[in-house]
């Protein structure tokens, strides 16, 4: 903003002393492309669901604004930050299926699968660790990895960059957004995140429920009790549960968790997962716990795309936990059984616990145009 208010000084200067009119703007007295569109962004009005976290934190260097994230959302979608101009963000990140793809593993431009499967990326805006392996801690940062990737899009951004100077439509968009038309990686990777904070999703009918706008069935009910409950004794009485909400915190309404867990899927380990990152022995084989919400749009489910539907996950869950994998998380061992090794819930309880999951599906999300393709009619 200061040197937004220098140009227009010094504009101002010019025009009180006639005899350096010429010199300032050119012979045809026309000023540059900054002057003519002085940079004015317009703040982004977030509104946060009162049932999910009133605390966000958006970087100071990268305040959301209405020029940034309509920037970002055509960034997200276009094909030239791929290396065949094939592929956008949103190939493998599709607004139909709550952003991610329907595959066990991502699919680049070359054809040659990813190692892991696409994440949702629904309210990322609270989100502290990104990706599986919690690679990436700012949205900033993480946007550049699928770009350059050479099993993802596979291109430097410098040369996507390069293609996007060369439009007719972006330059202007980076001259309202961020002050310059002039396209740096830097402004890419932030308009993109500025976009991507945006997509909240908070208004399936879990929410509304929550909100008392609608209501559950009865067997959604008991299936939201089973997600809470942890079994054991209580007062003399055994309380039955999934003990789901260890990892996937309803608390928060975001149903995710910052923590990495080791979920009893190997022994050994083919995707090191969080020790990738940190290269410690103990967290091998773990991952961060995904947000549920949506669930019933993200199959395949776990991050190599192991289970096709809800009931193999709480099939996993339920009886084939390996407890012999090293390091696996203790709430995955509770049982319904006192002494028991397993999760032991009935089959009344599975069925009642997949009706809440589908509870926190949000229709409104999947078809809202400000998250659609701008390049499609």
């Amino acid at each position: 903003m200061l040197l937004s208010f220098a140009r227009l000084s010094f504009r101002y200067l010019i025009l009180l002393i006639p005899g350096l009119l010429l010199g300032a703007c050119g012979t045809d007295g026309s000023g540059t492309e900054e002057e003519d569109n002085p940079y004015a962004p317009t703040p982004y009005a977030l509104a946060l669901p009162k049932n999910l976290p009133q605390t966000v934190t958006i970087p100071a260097s990268n305040p959301l604004t209405v020029e940034g994230v309509e920037l970002g959302r055509k960034l997200f979608y276009e094909v030239k930050l791929s290396r065949t101009g094939t592929q956008s963000c949103g190939s493998c990140h599709q607004q139909s299926k709550a952003f991610t793809d329907g595959l066990a593993h991502a699919v680049g431009v070359e054809g040659a699968p990813h190692p892991r499967g696409a994440m949702s990326l629904a309210n990322v805006l609270w989100e502290t660790s990104l990706t599986w392996d919690g690679a990436s801690t700012s949205l900033e940062q993480q946007a550049r990895t699928p770009i350059e990737n050479a099993v993802e899009m596979h291109q430097l951004l410098a040369d996507g960059v390069r293609k996007l100077q060369q439009t007719e439509l972006y330059p202007p968009l980076f001259q309202k957004a961020f002050g310059s038309s002039t396209i740096t990686e830097d402004n890419v990777l932030k308009a993109l995140a500025q976009f991507e904070r945006t997509l909240i999703s908070a208004n399936s009918r879990y929410d509304k429920y929550i909100r008392k706008e609608g209501t559950l069935t009865r067997t959604e009910q008991l299936g939201l009790a089973v997600f809470n409950n942890h079994p054991g004794e209580v007062g003399g009485i055994f309380i039955r549960g999934g003990t789901c909400h260890h990892c996937h915190l309803d608390a928060t309404g975001l149903f995710s968790s910052p923590d990495f867990f080791n979920n009893g899927l190997d022994v050994a380990f083919a995707d090191a997962g969080r020790a990738s990152v940190t290269s410690l022995a103990t967290d091998r084989g773990k991952f961060r716990a995904p947000t549920l919400r949506n669930i019933a749009l993200t199959a395949p489910y776990m991050h190599d795309g192991r289970f096709q539907t809800l009931e193999q996950v709480l099939d996993h869950y339920n009886e084939h936990v390996l407890v012999n994998s090293p390091g696996v998380d203790p709430n995955v061992l509770l049982s319904n059984t006192p002494g028991g090794t397993h999760l032991d819930l009935t089959a009344a309880e599975k069925t009642q616990l997949i009706a809440f999951l589908h509870t926190l599906t949000d229709t409104t999300f999947i078809k809202d145009s400000r998250f659609s393709d701008p390049f499609k009619p």
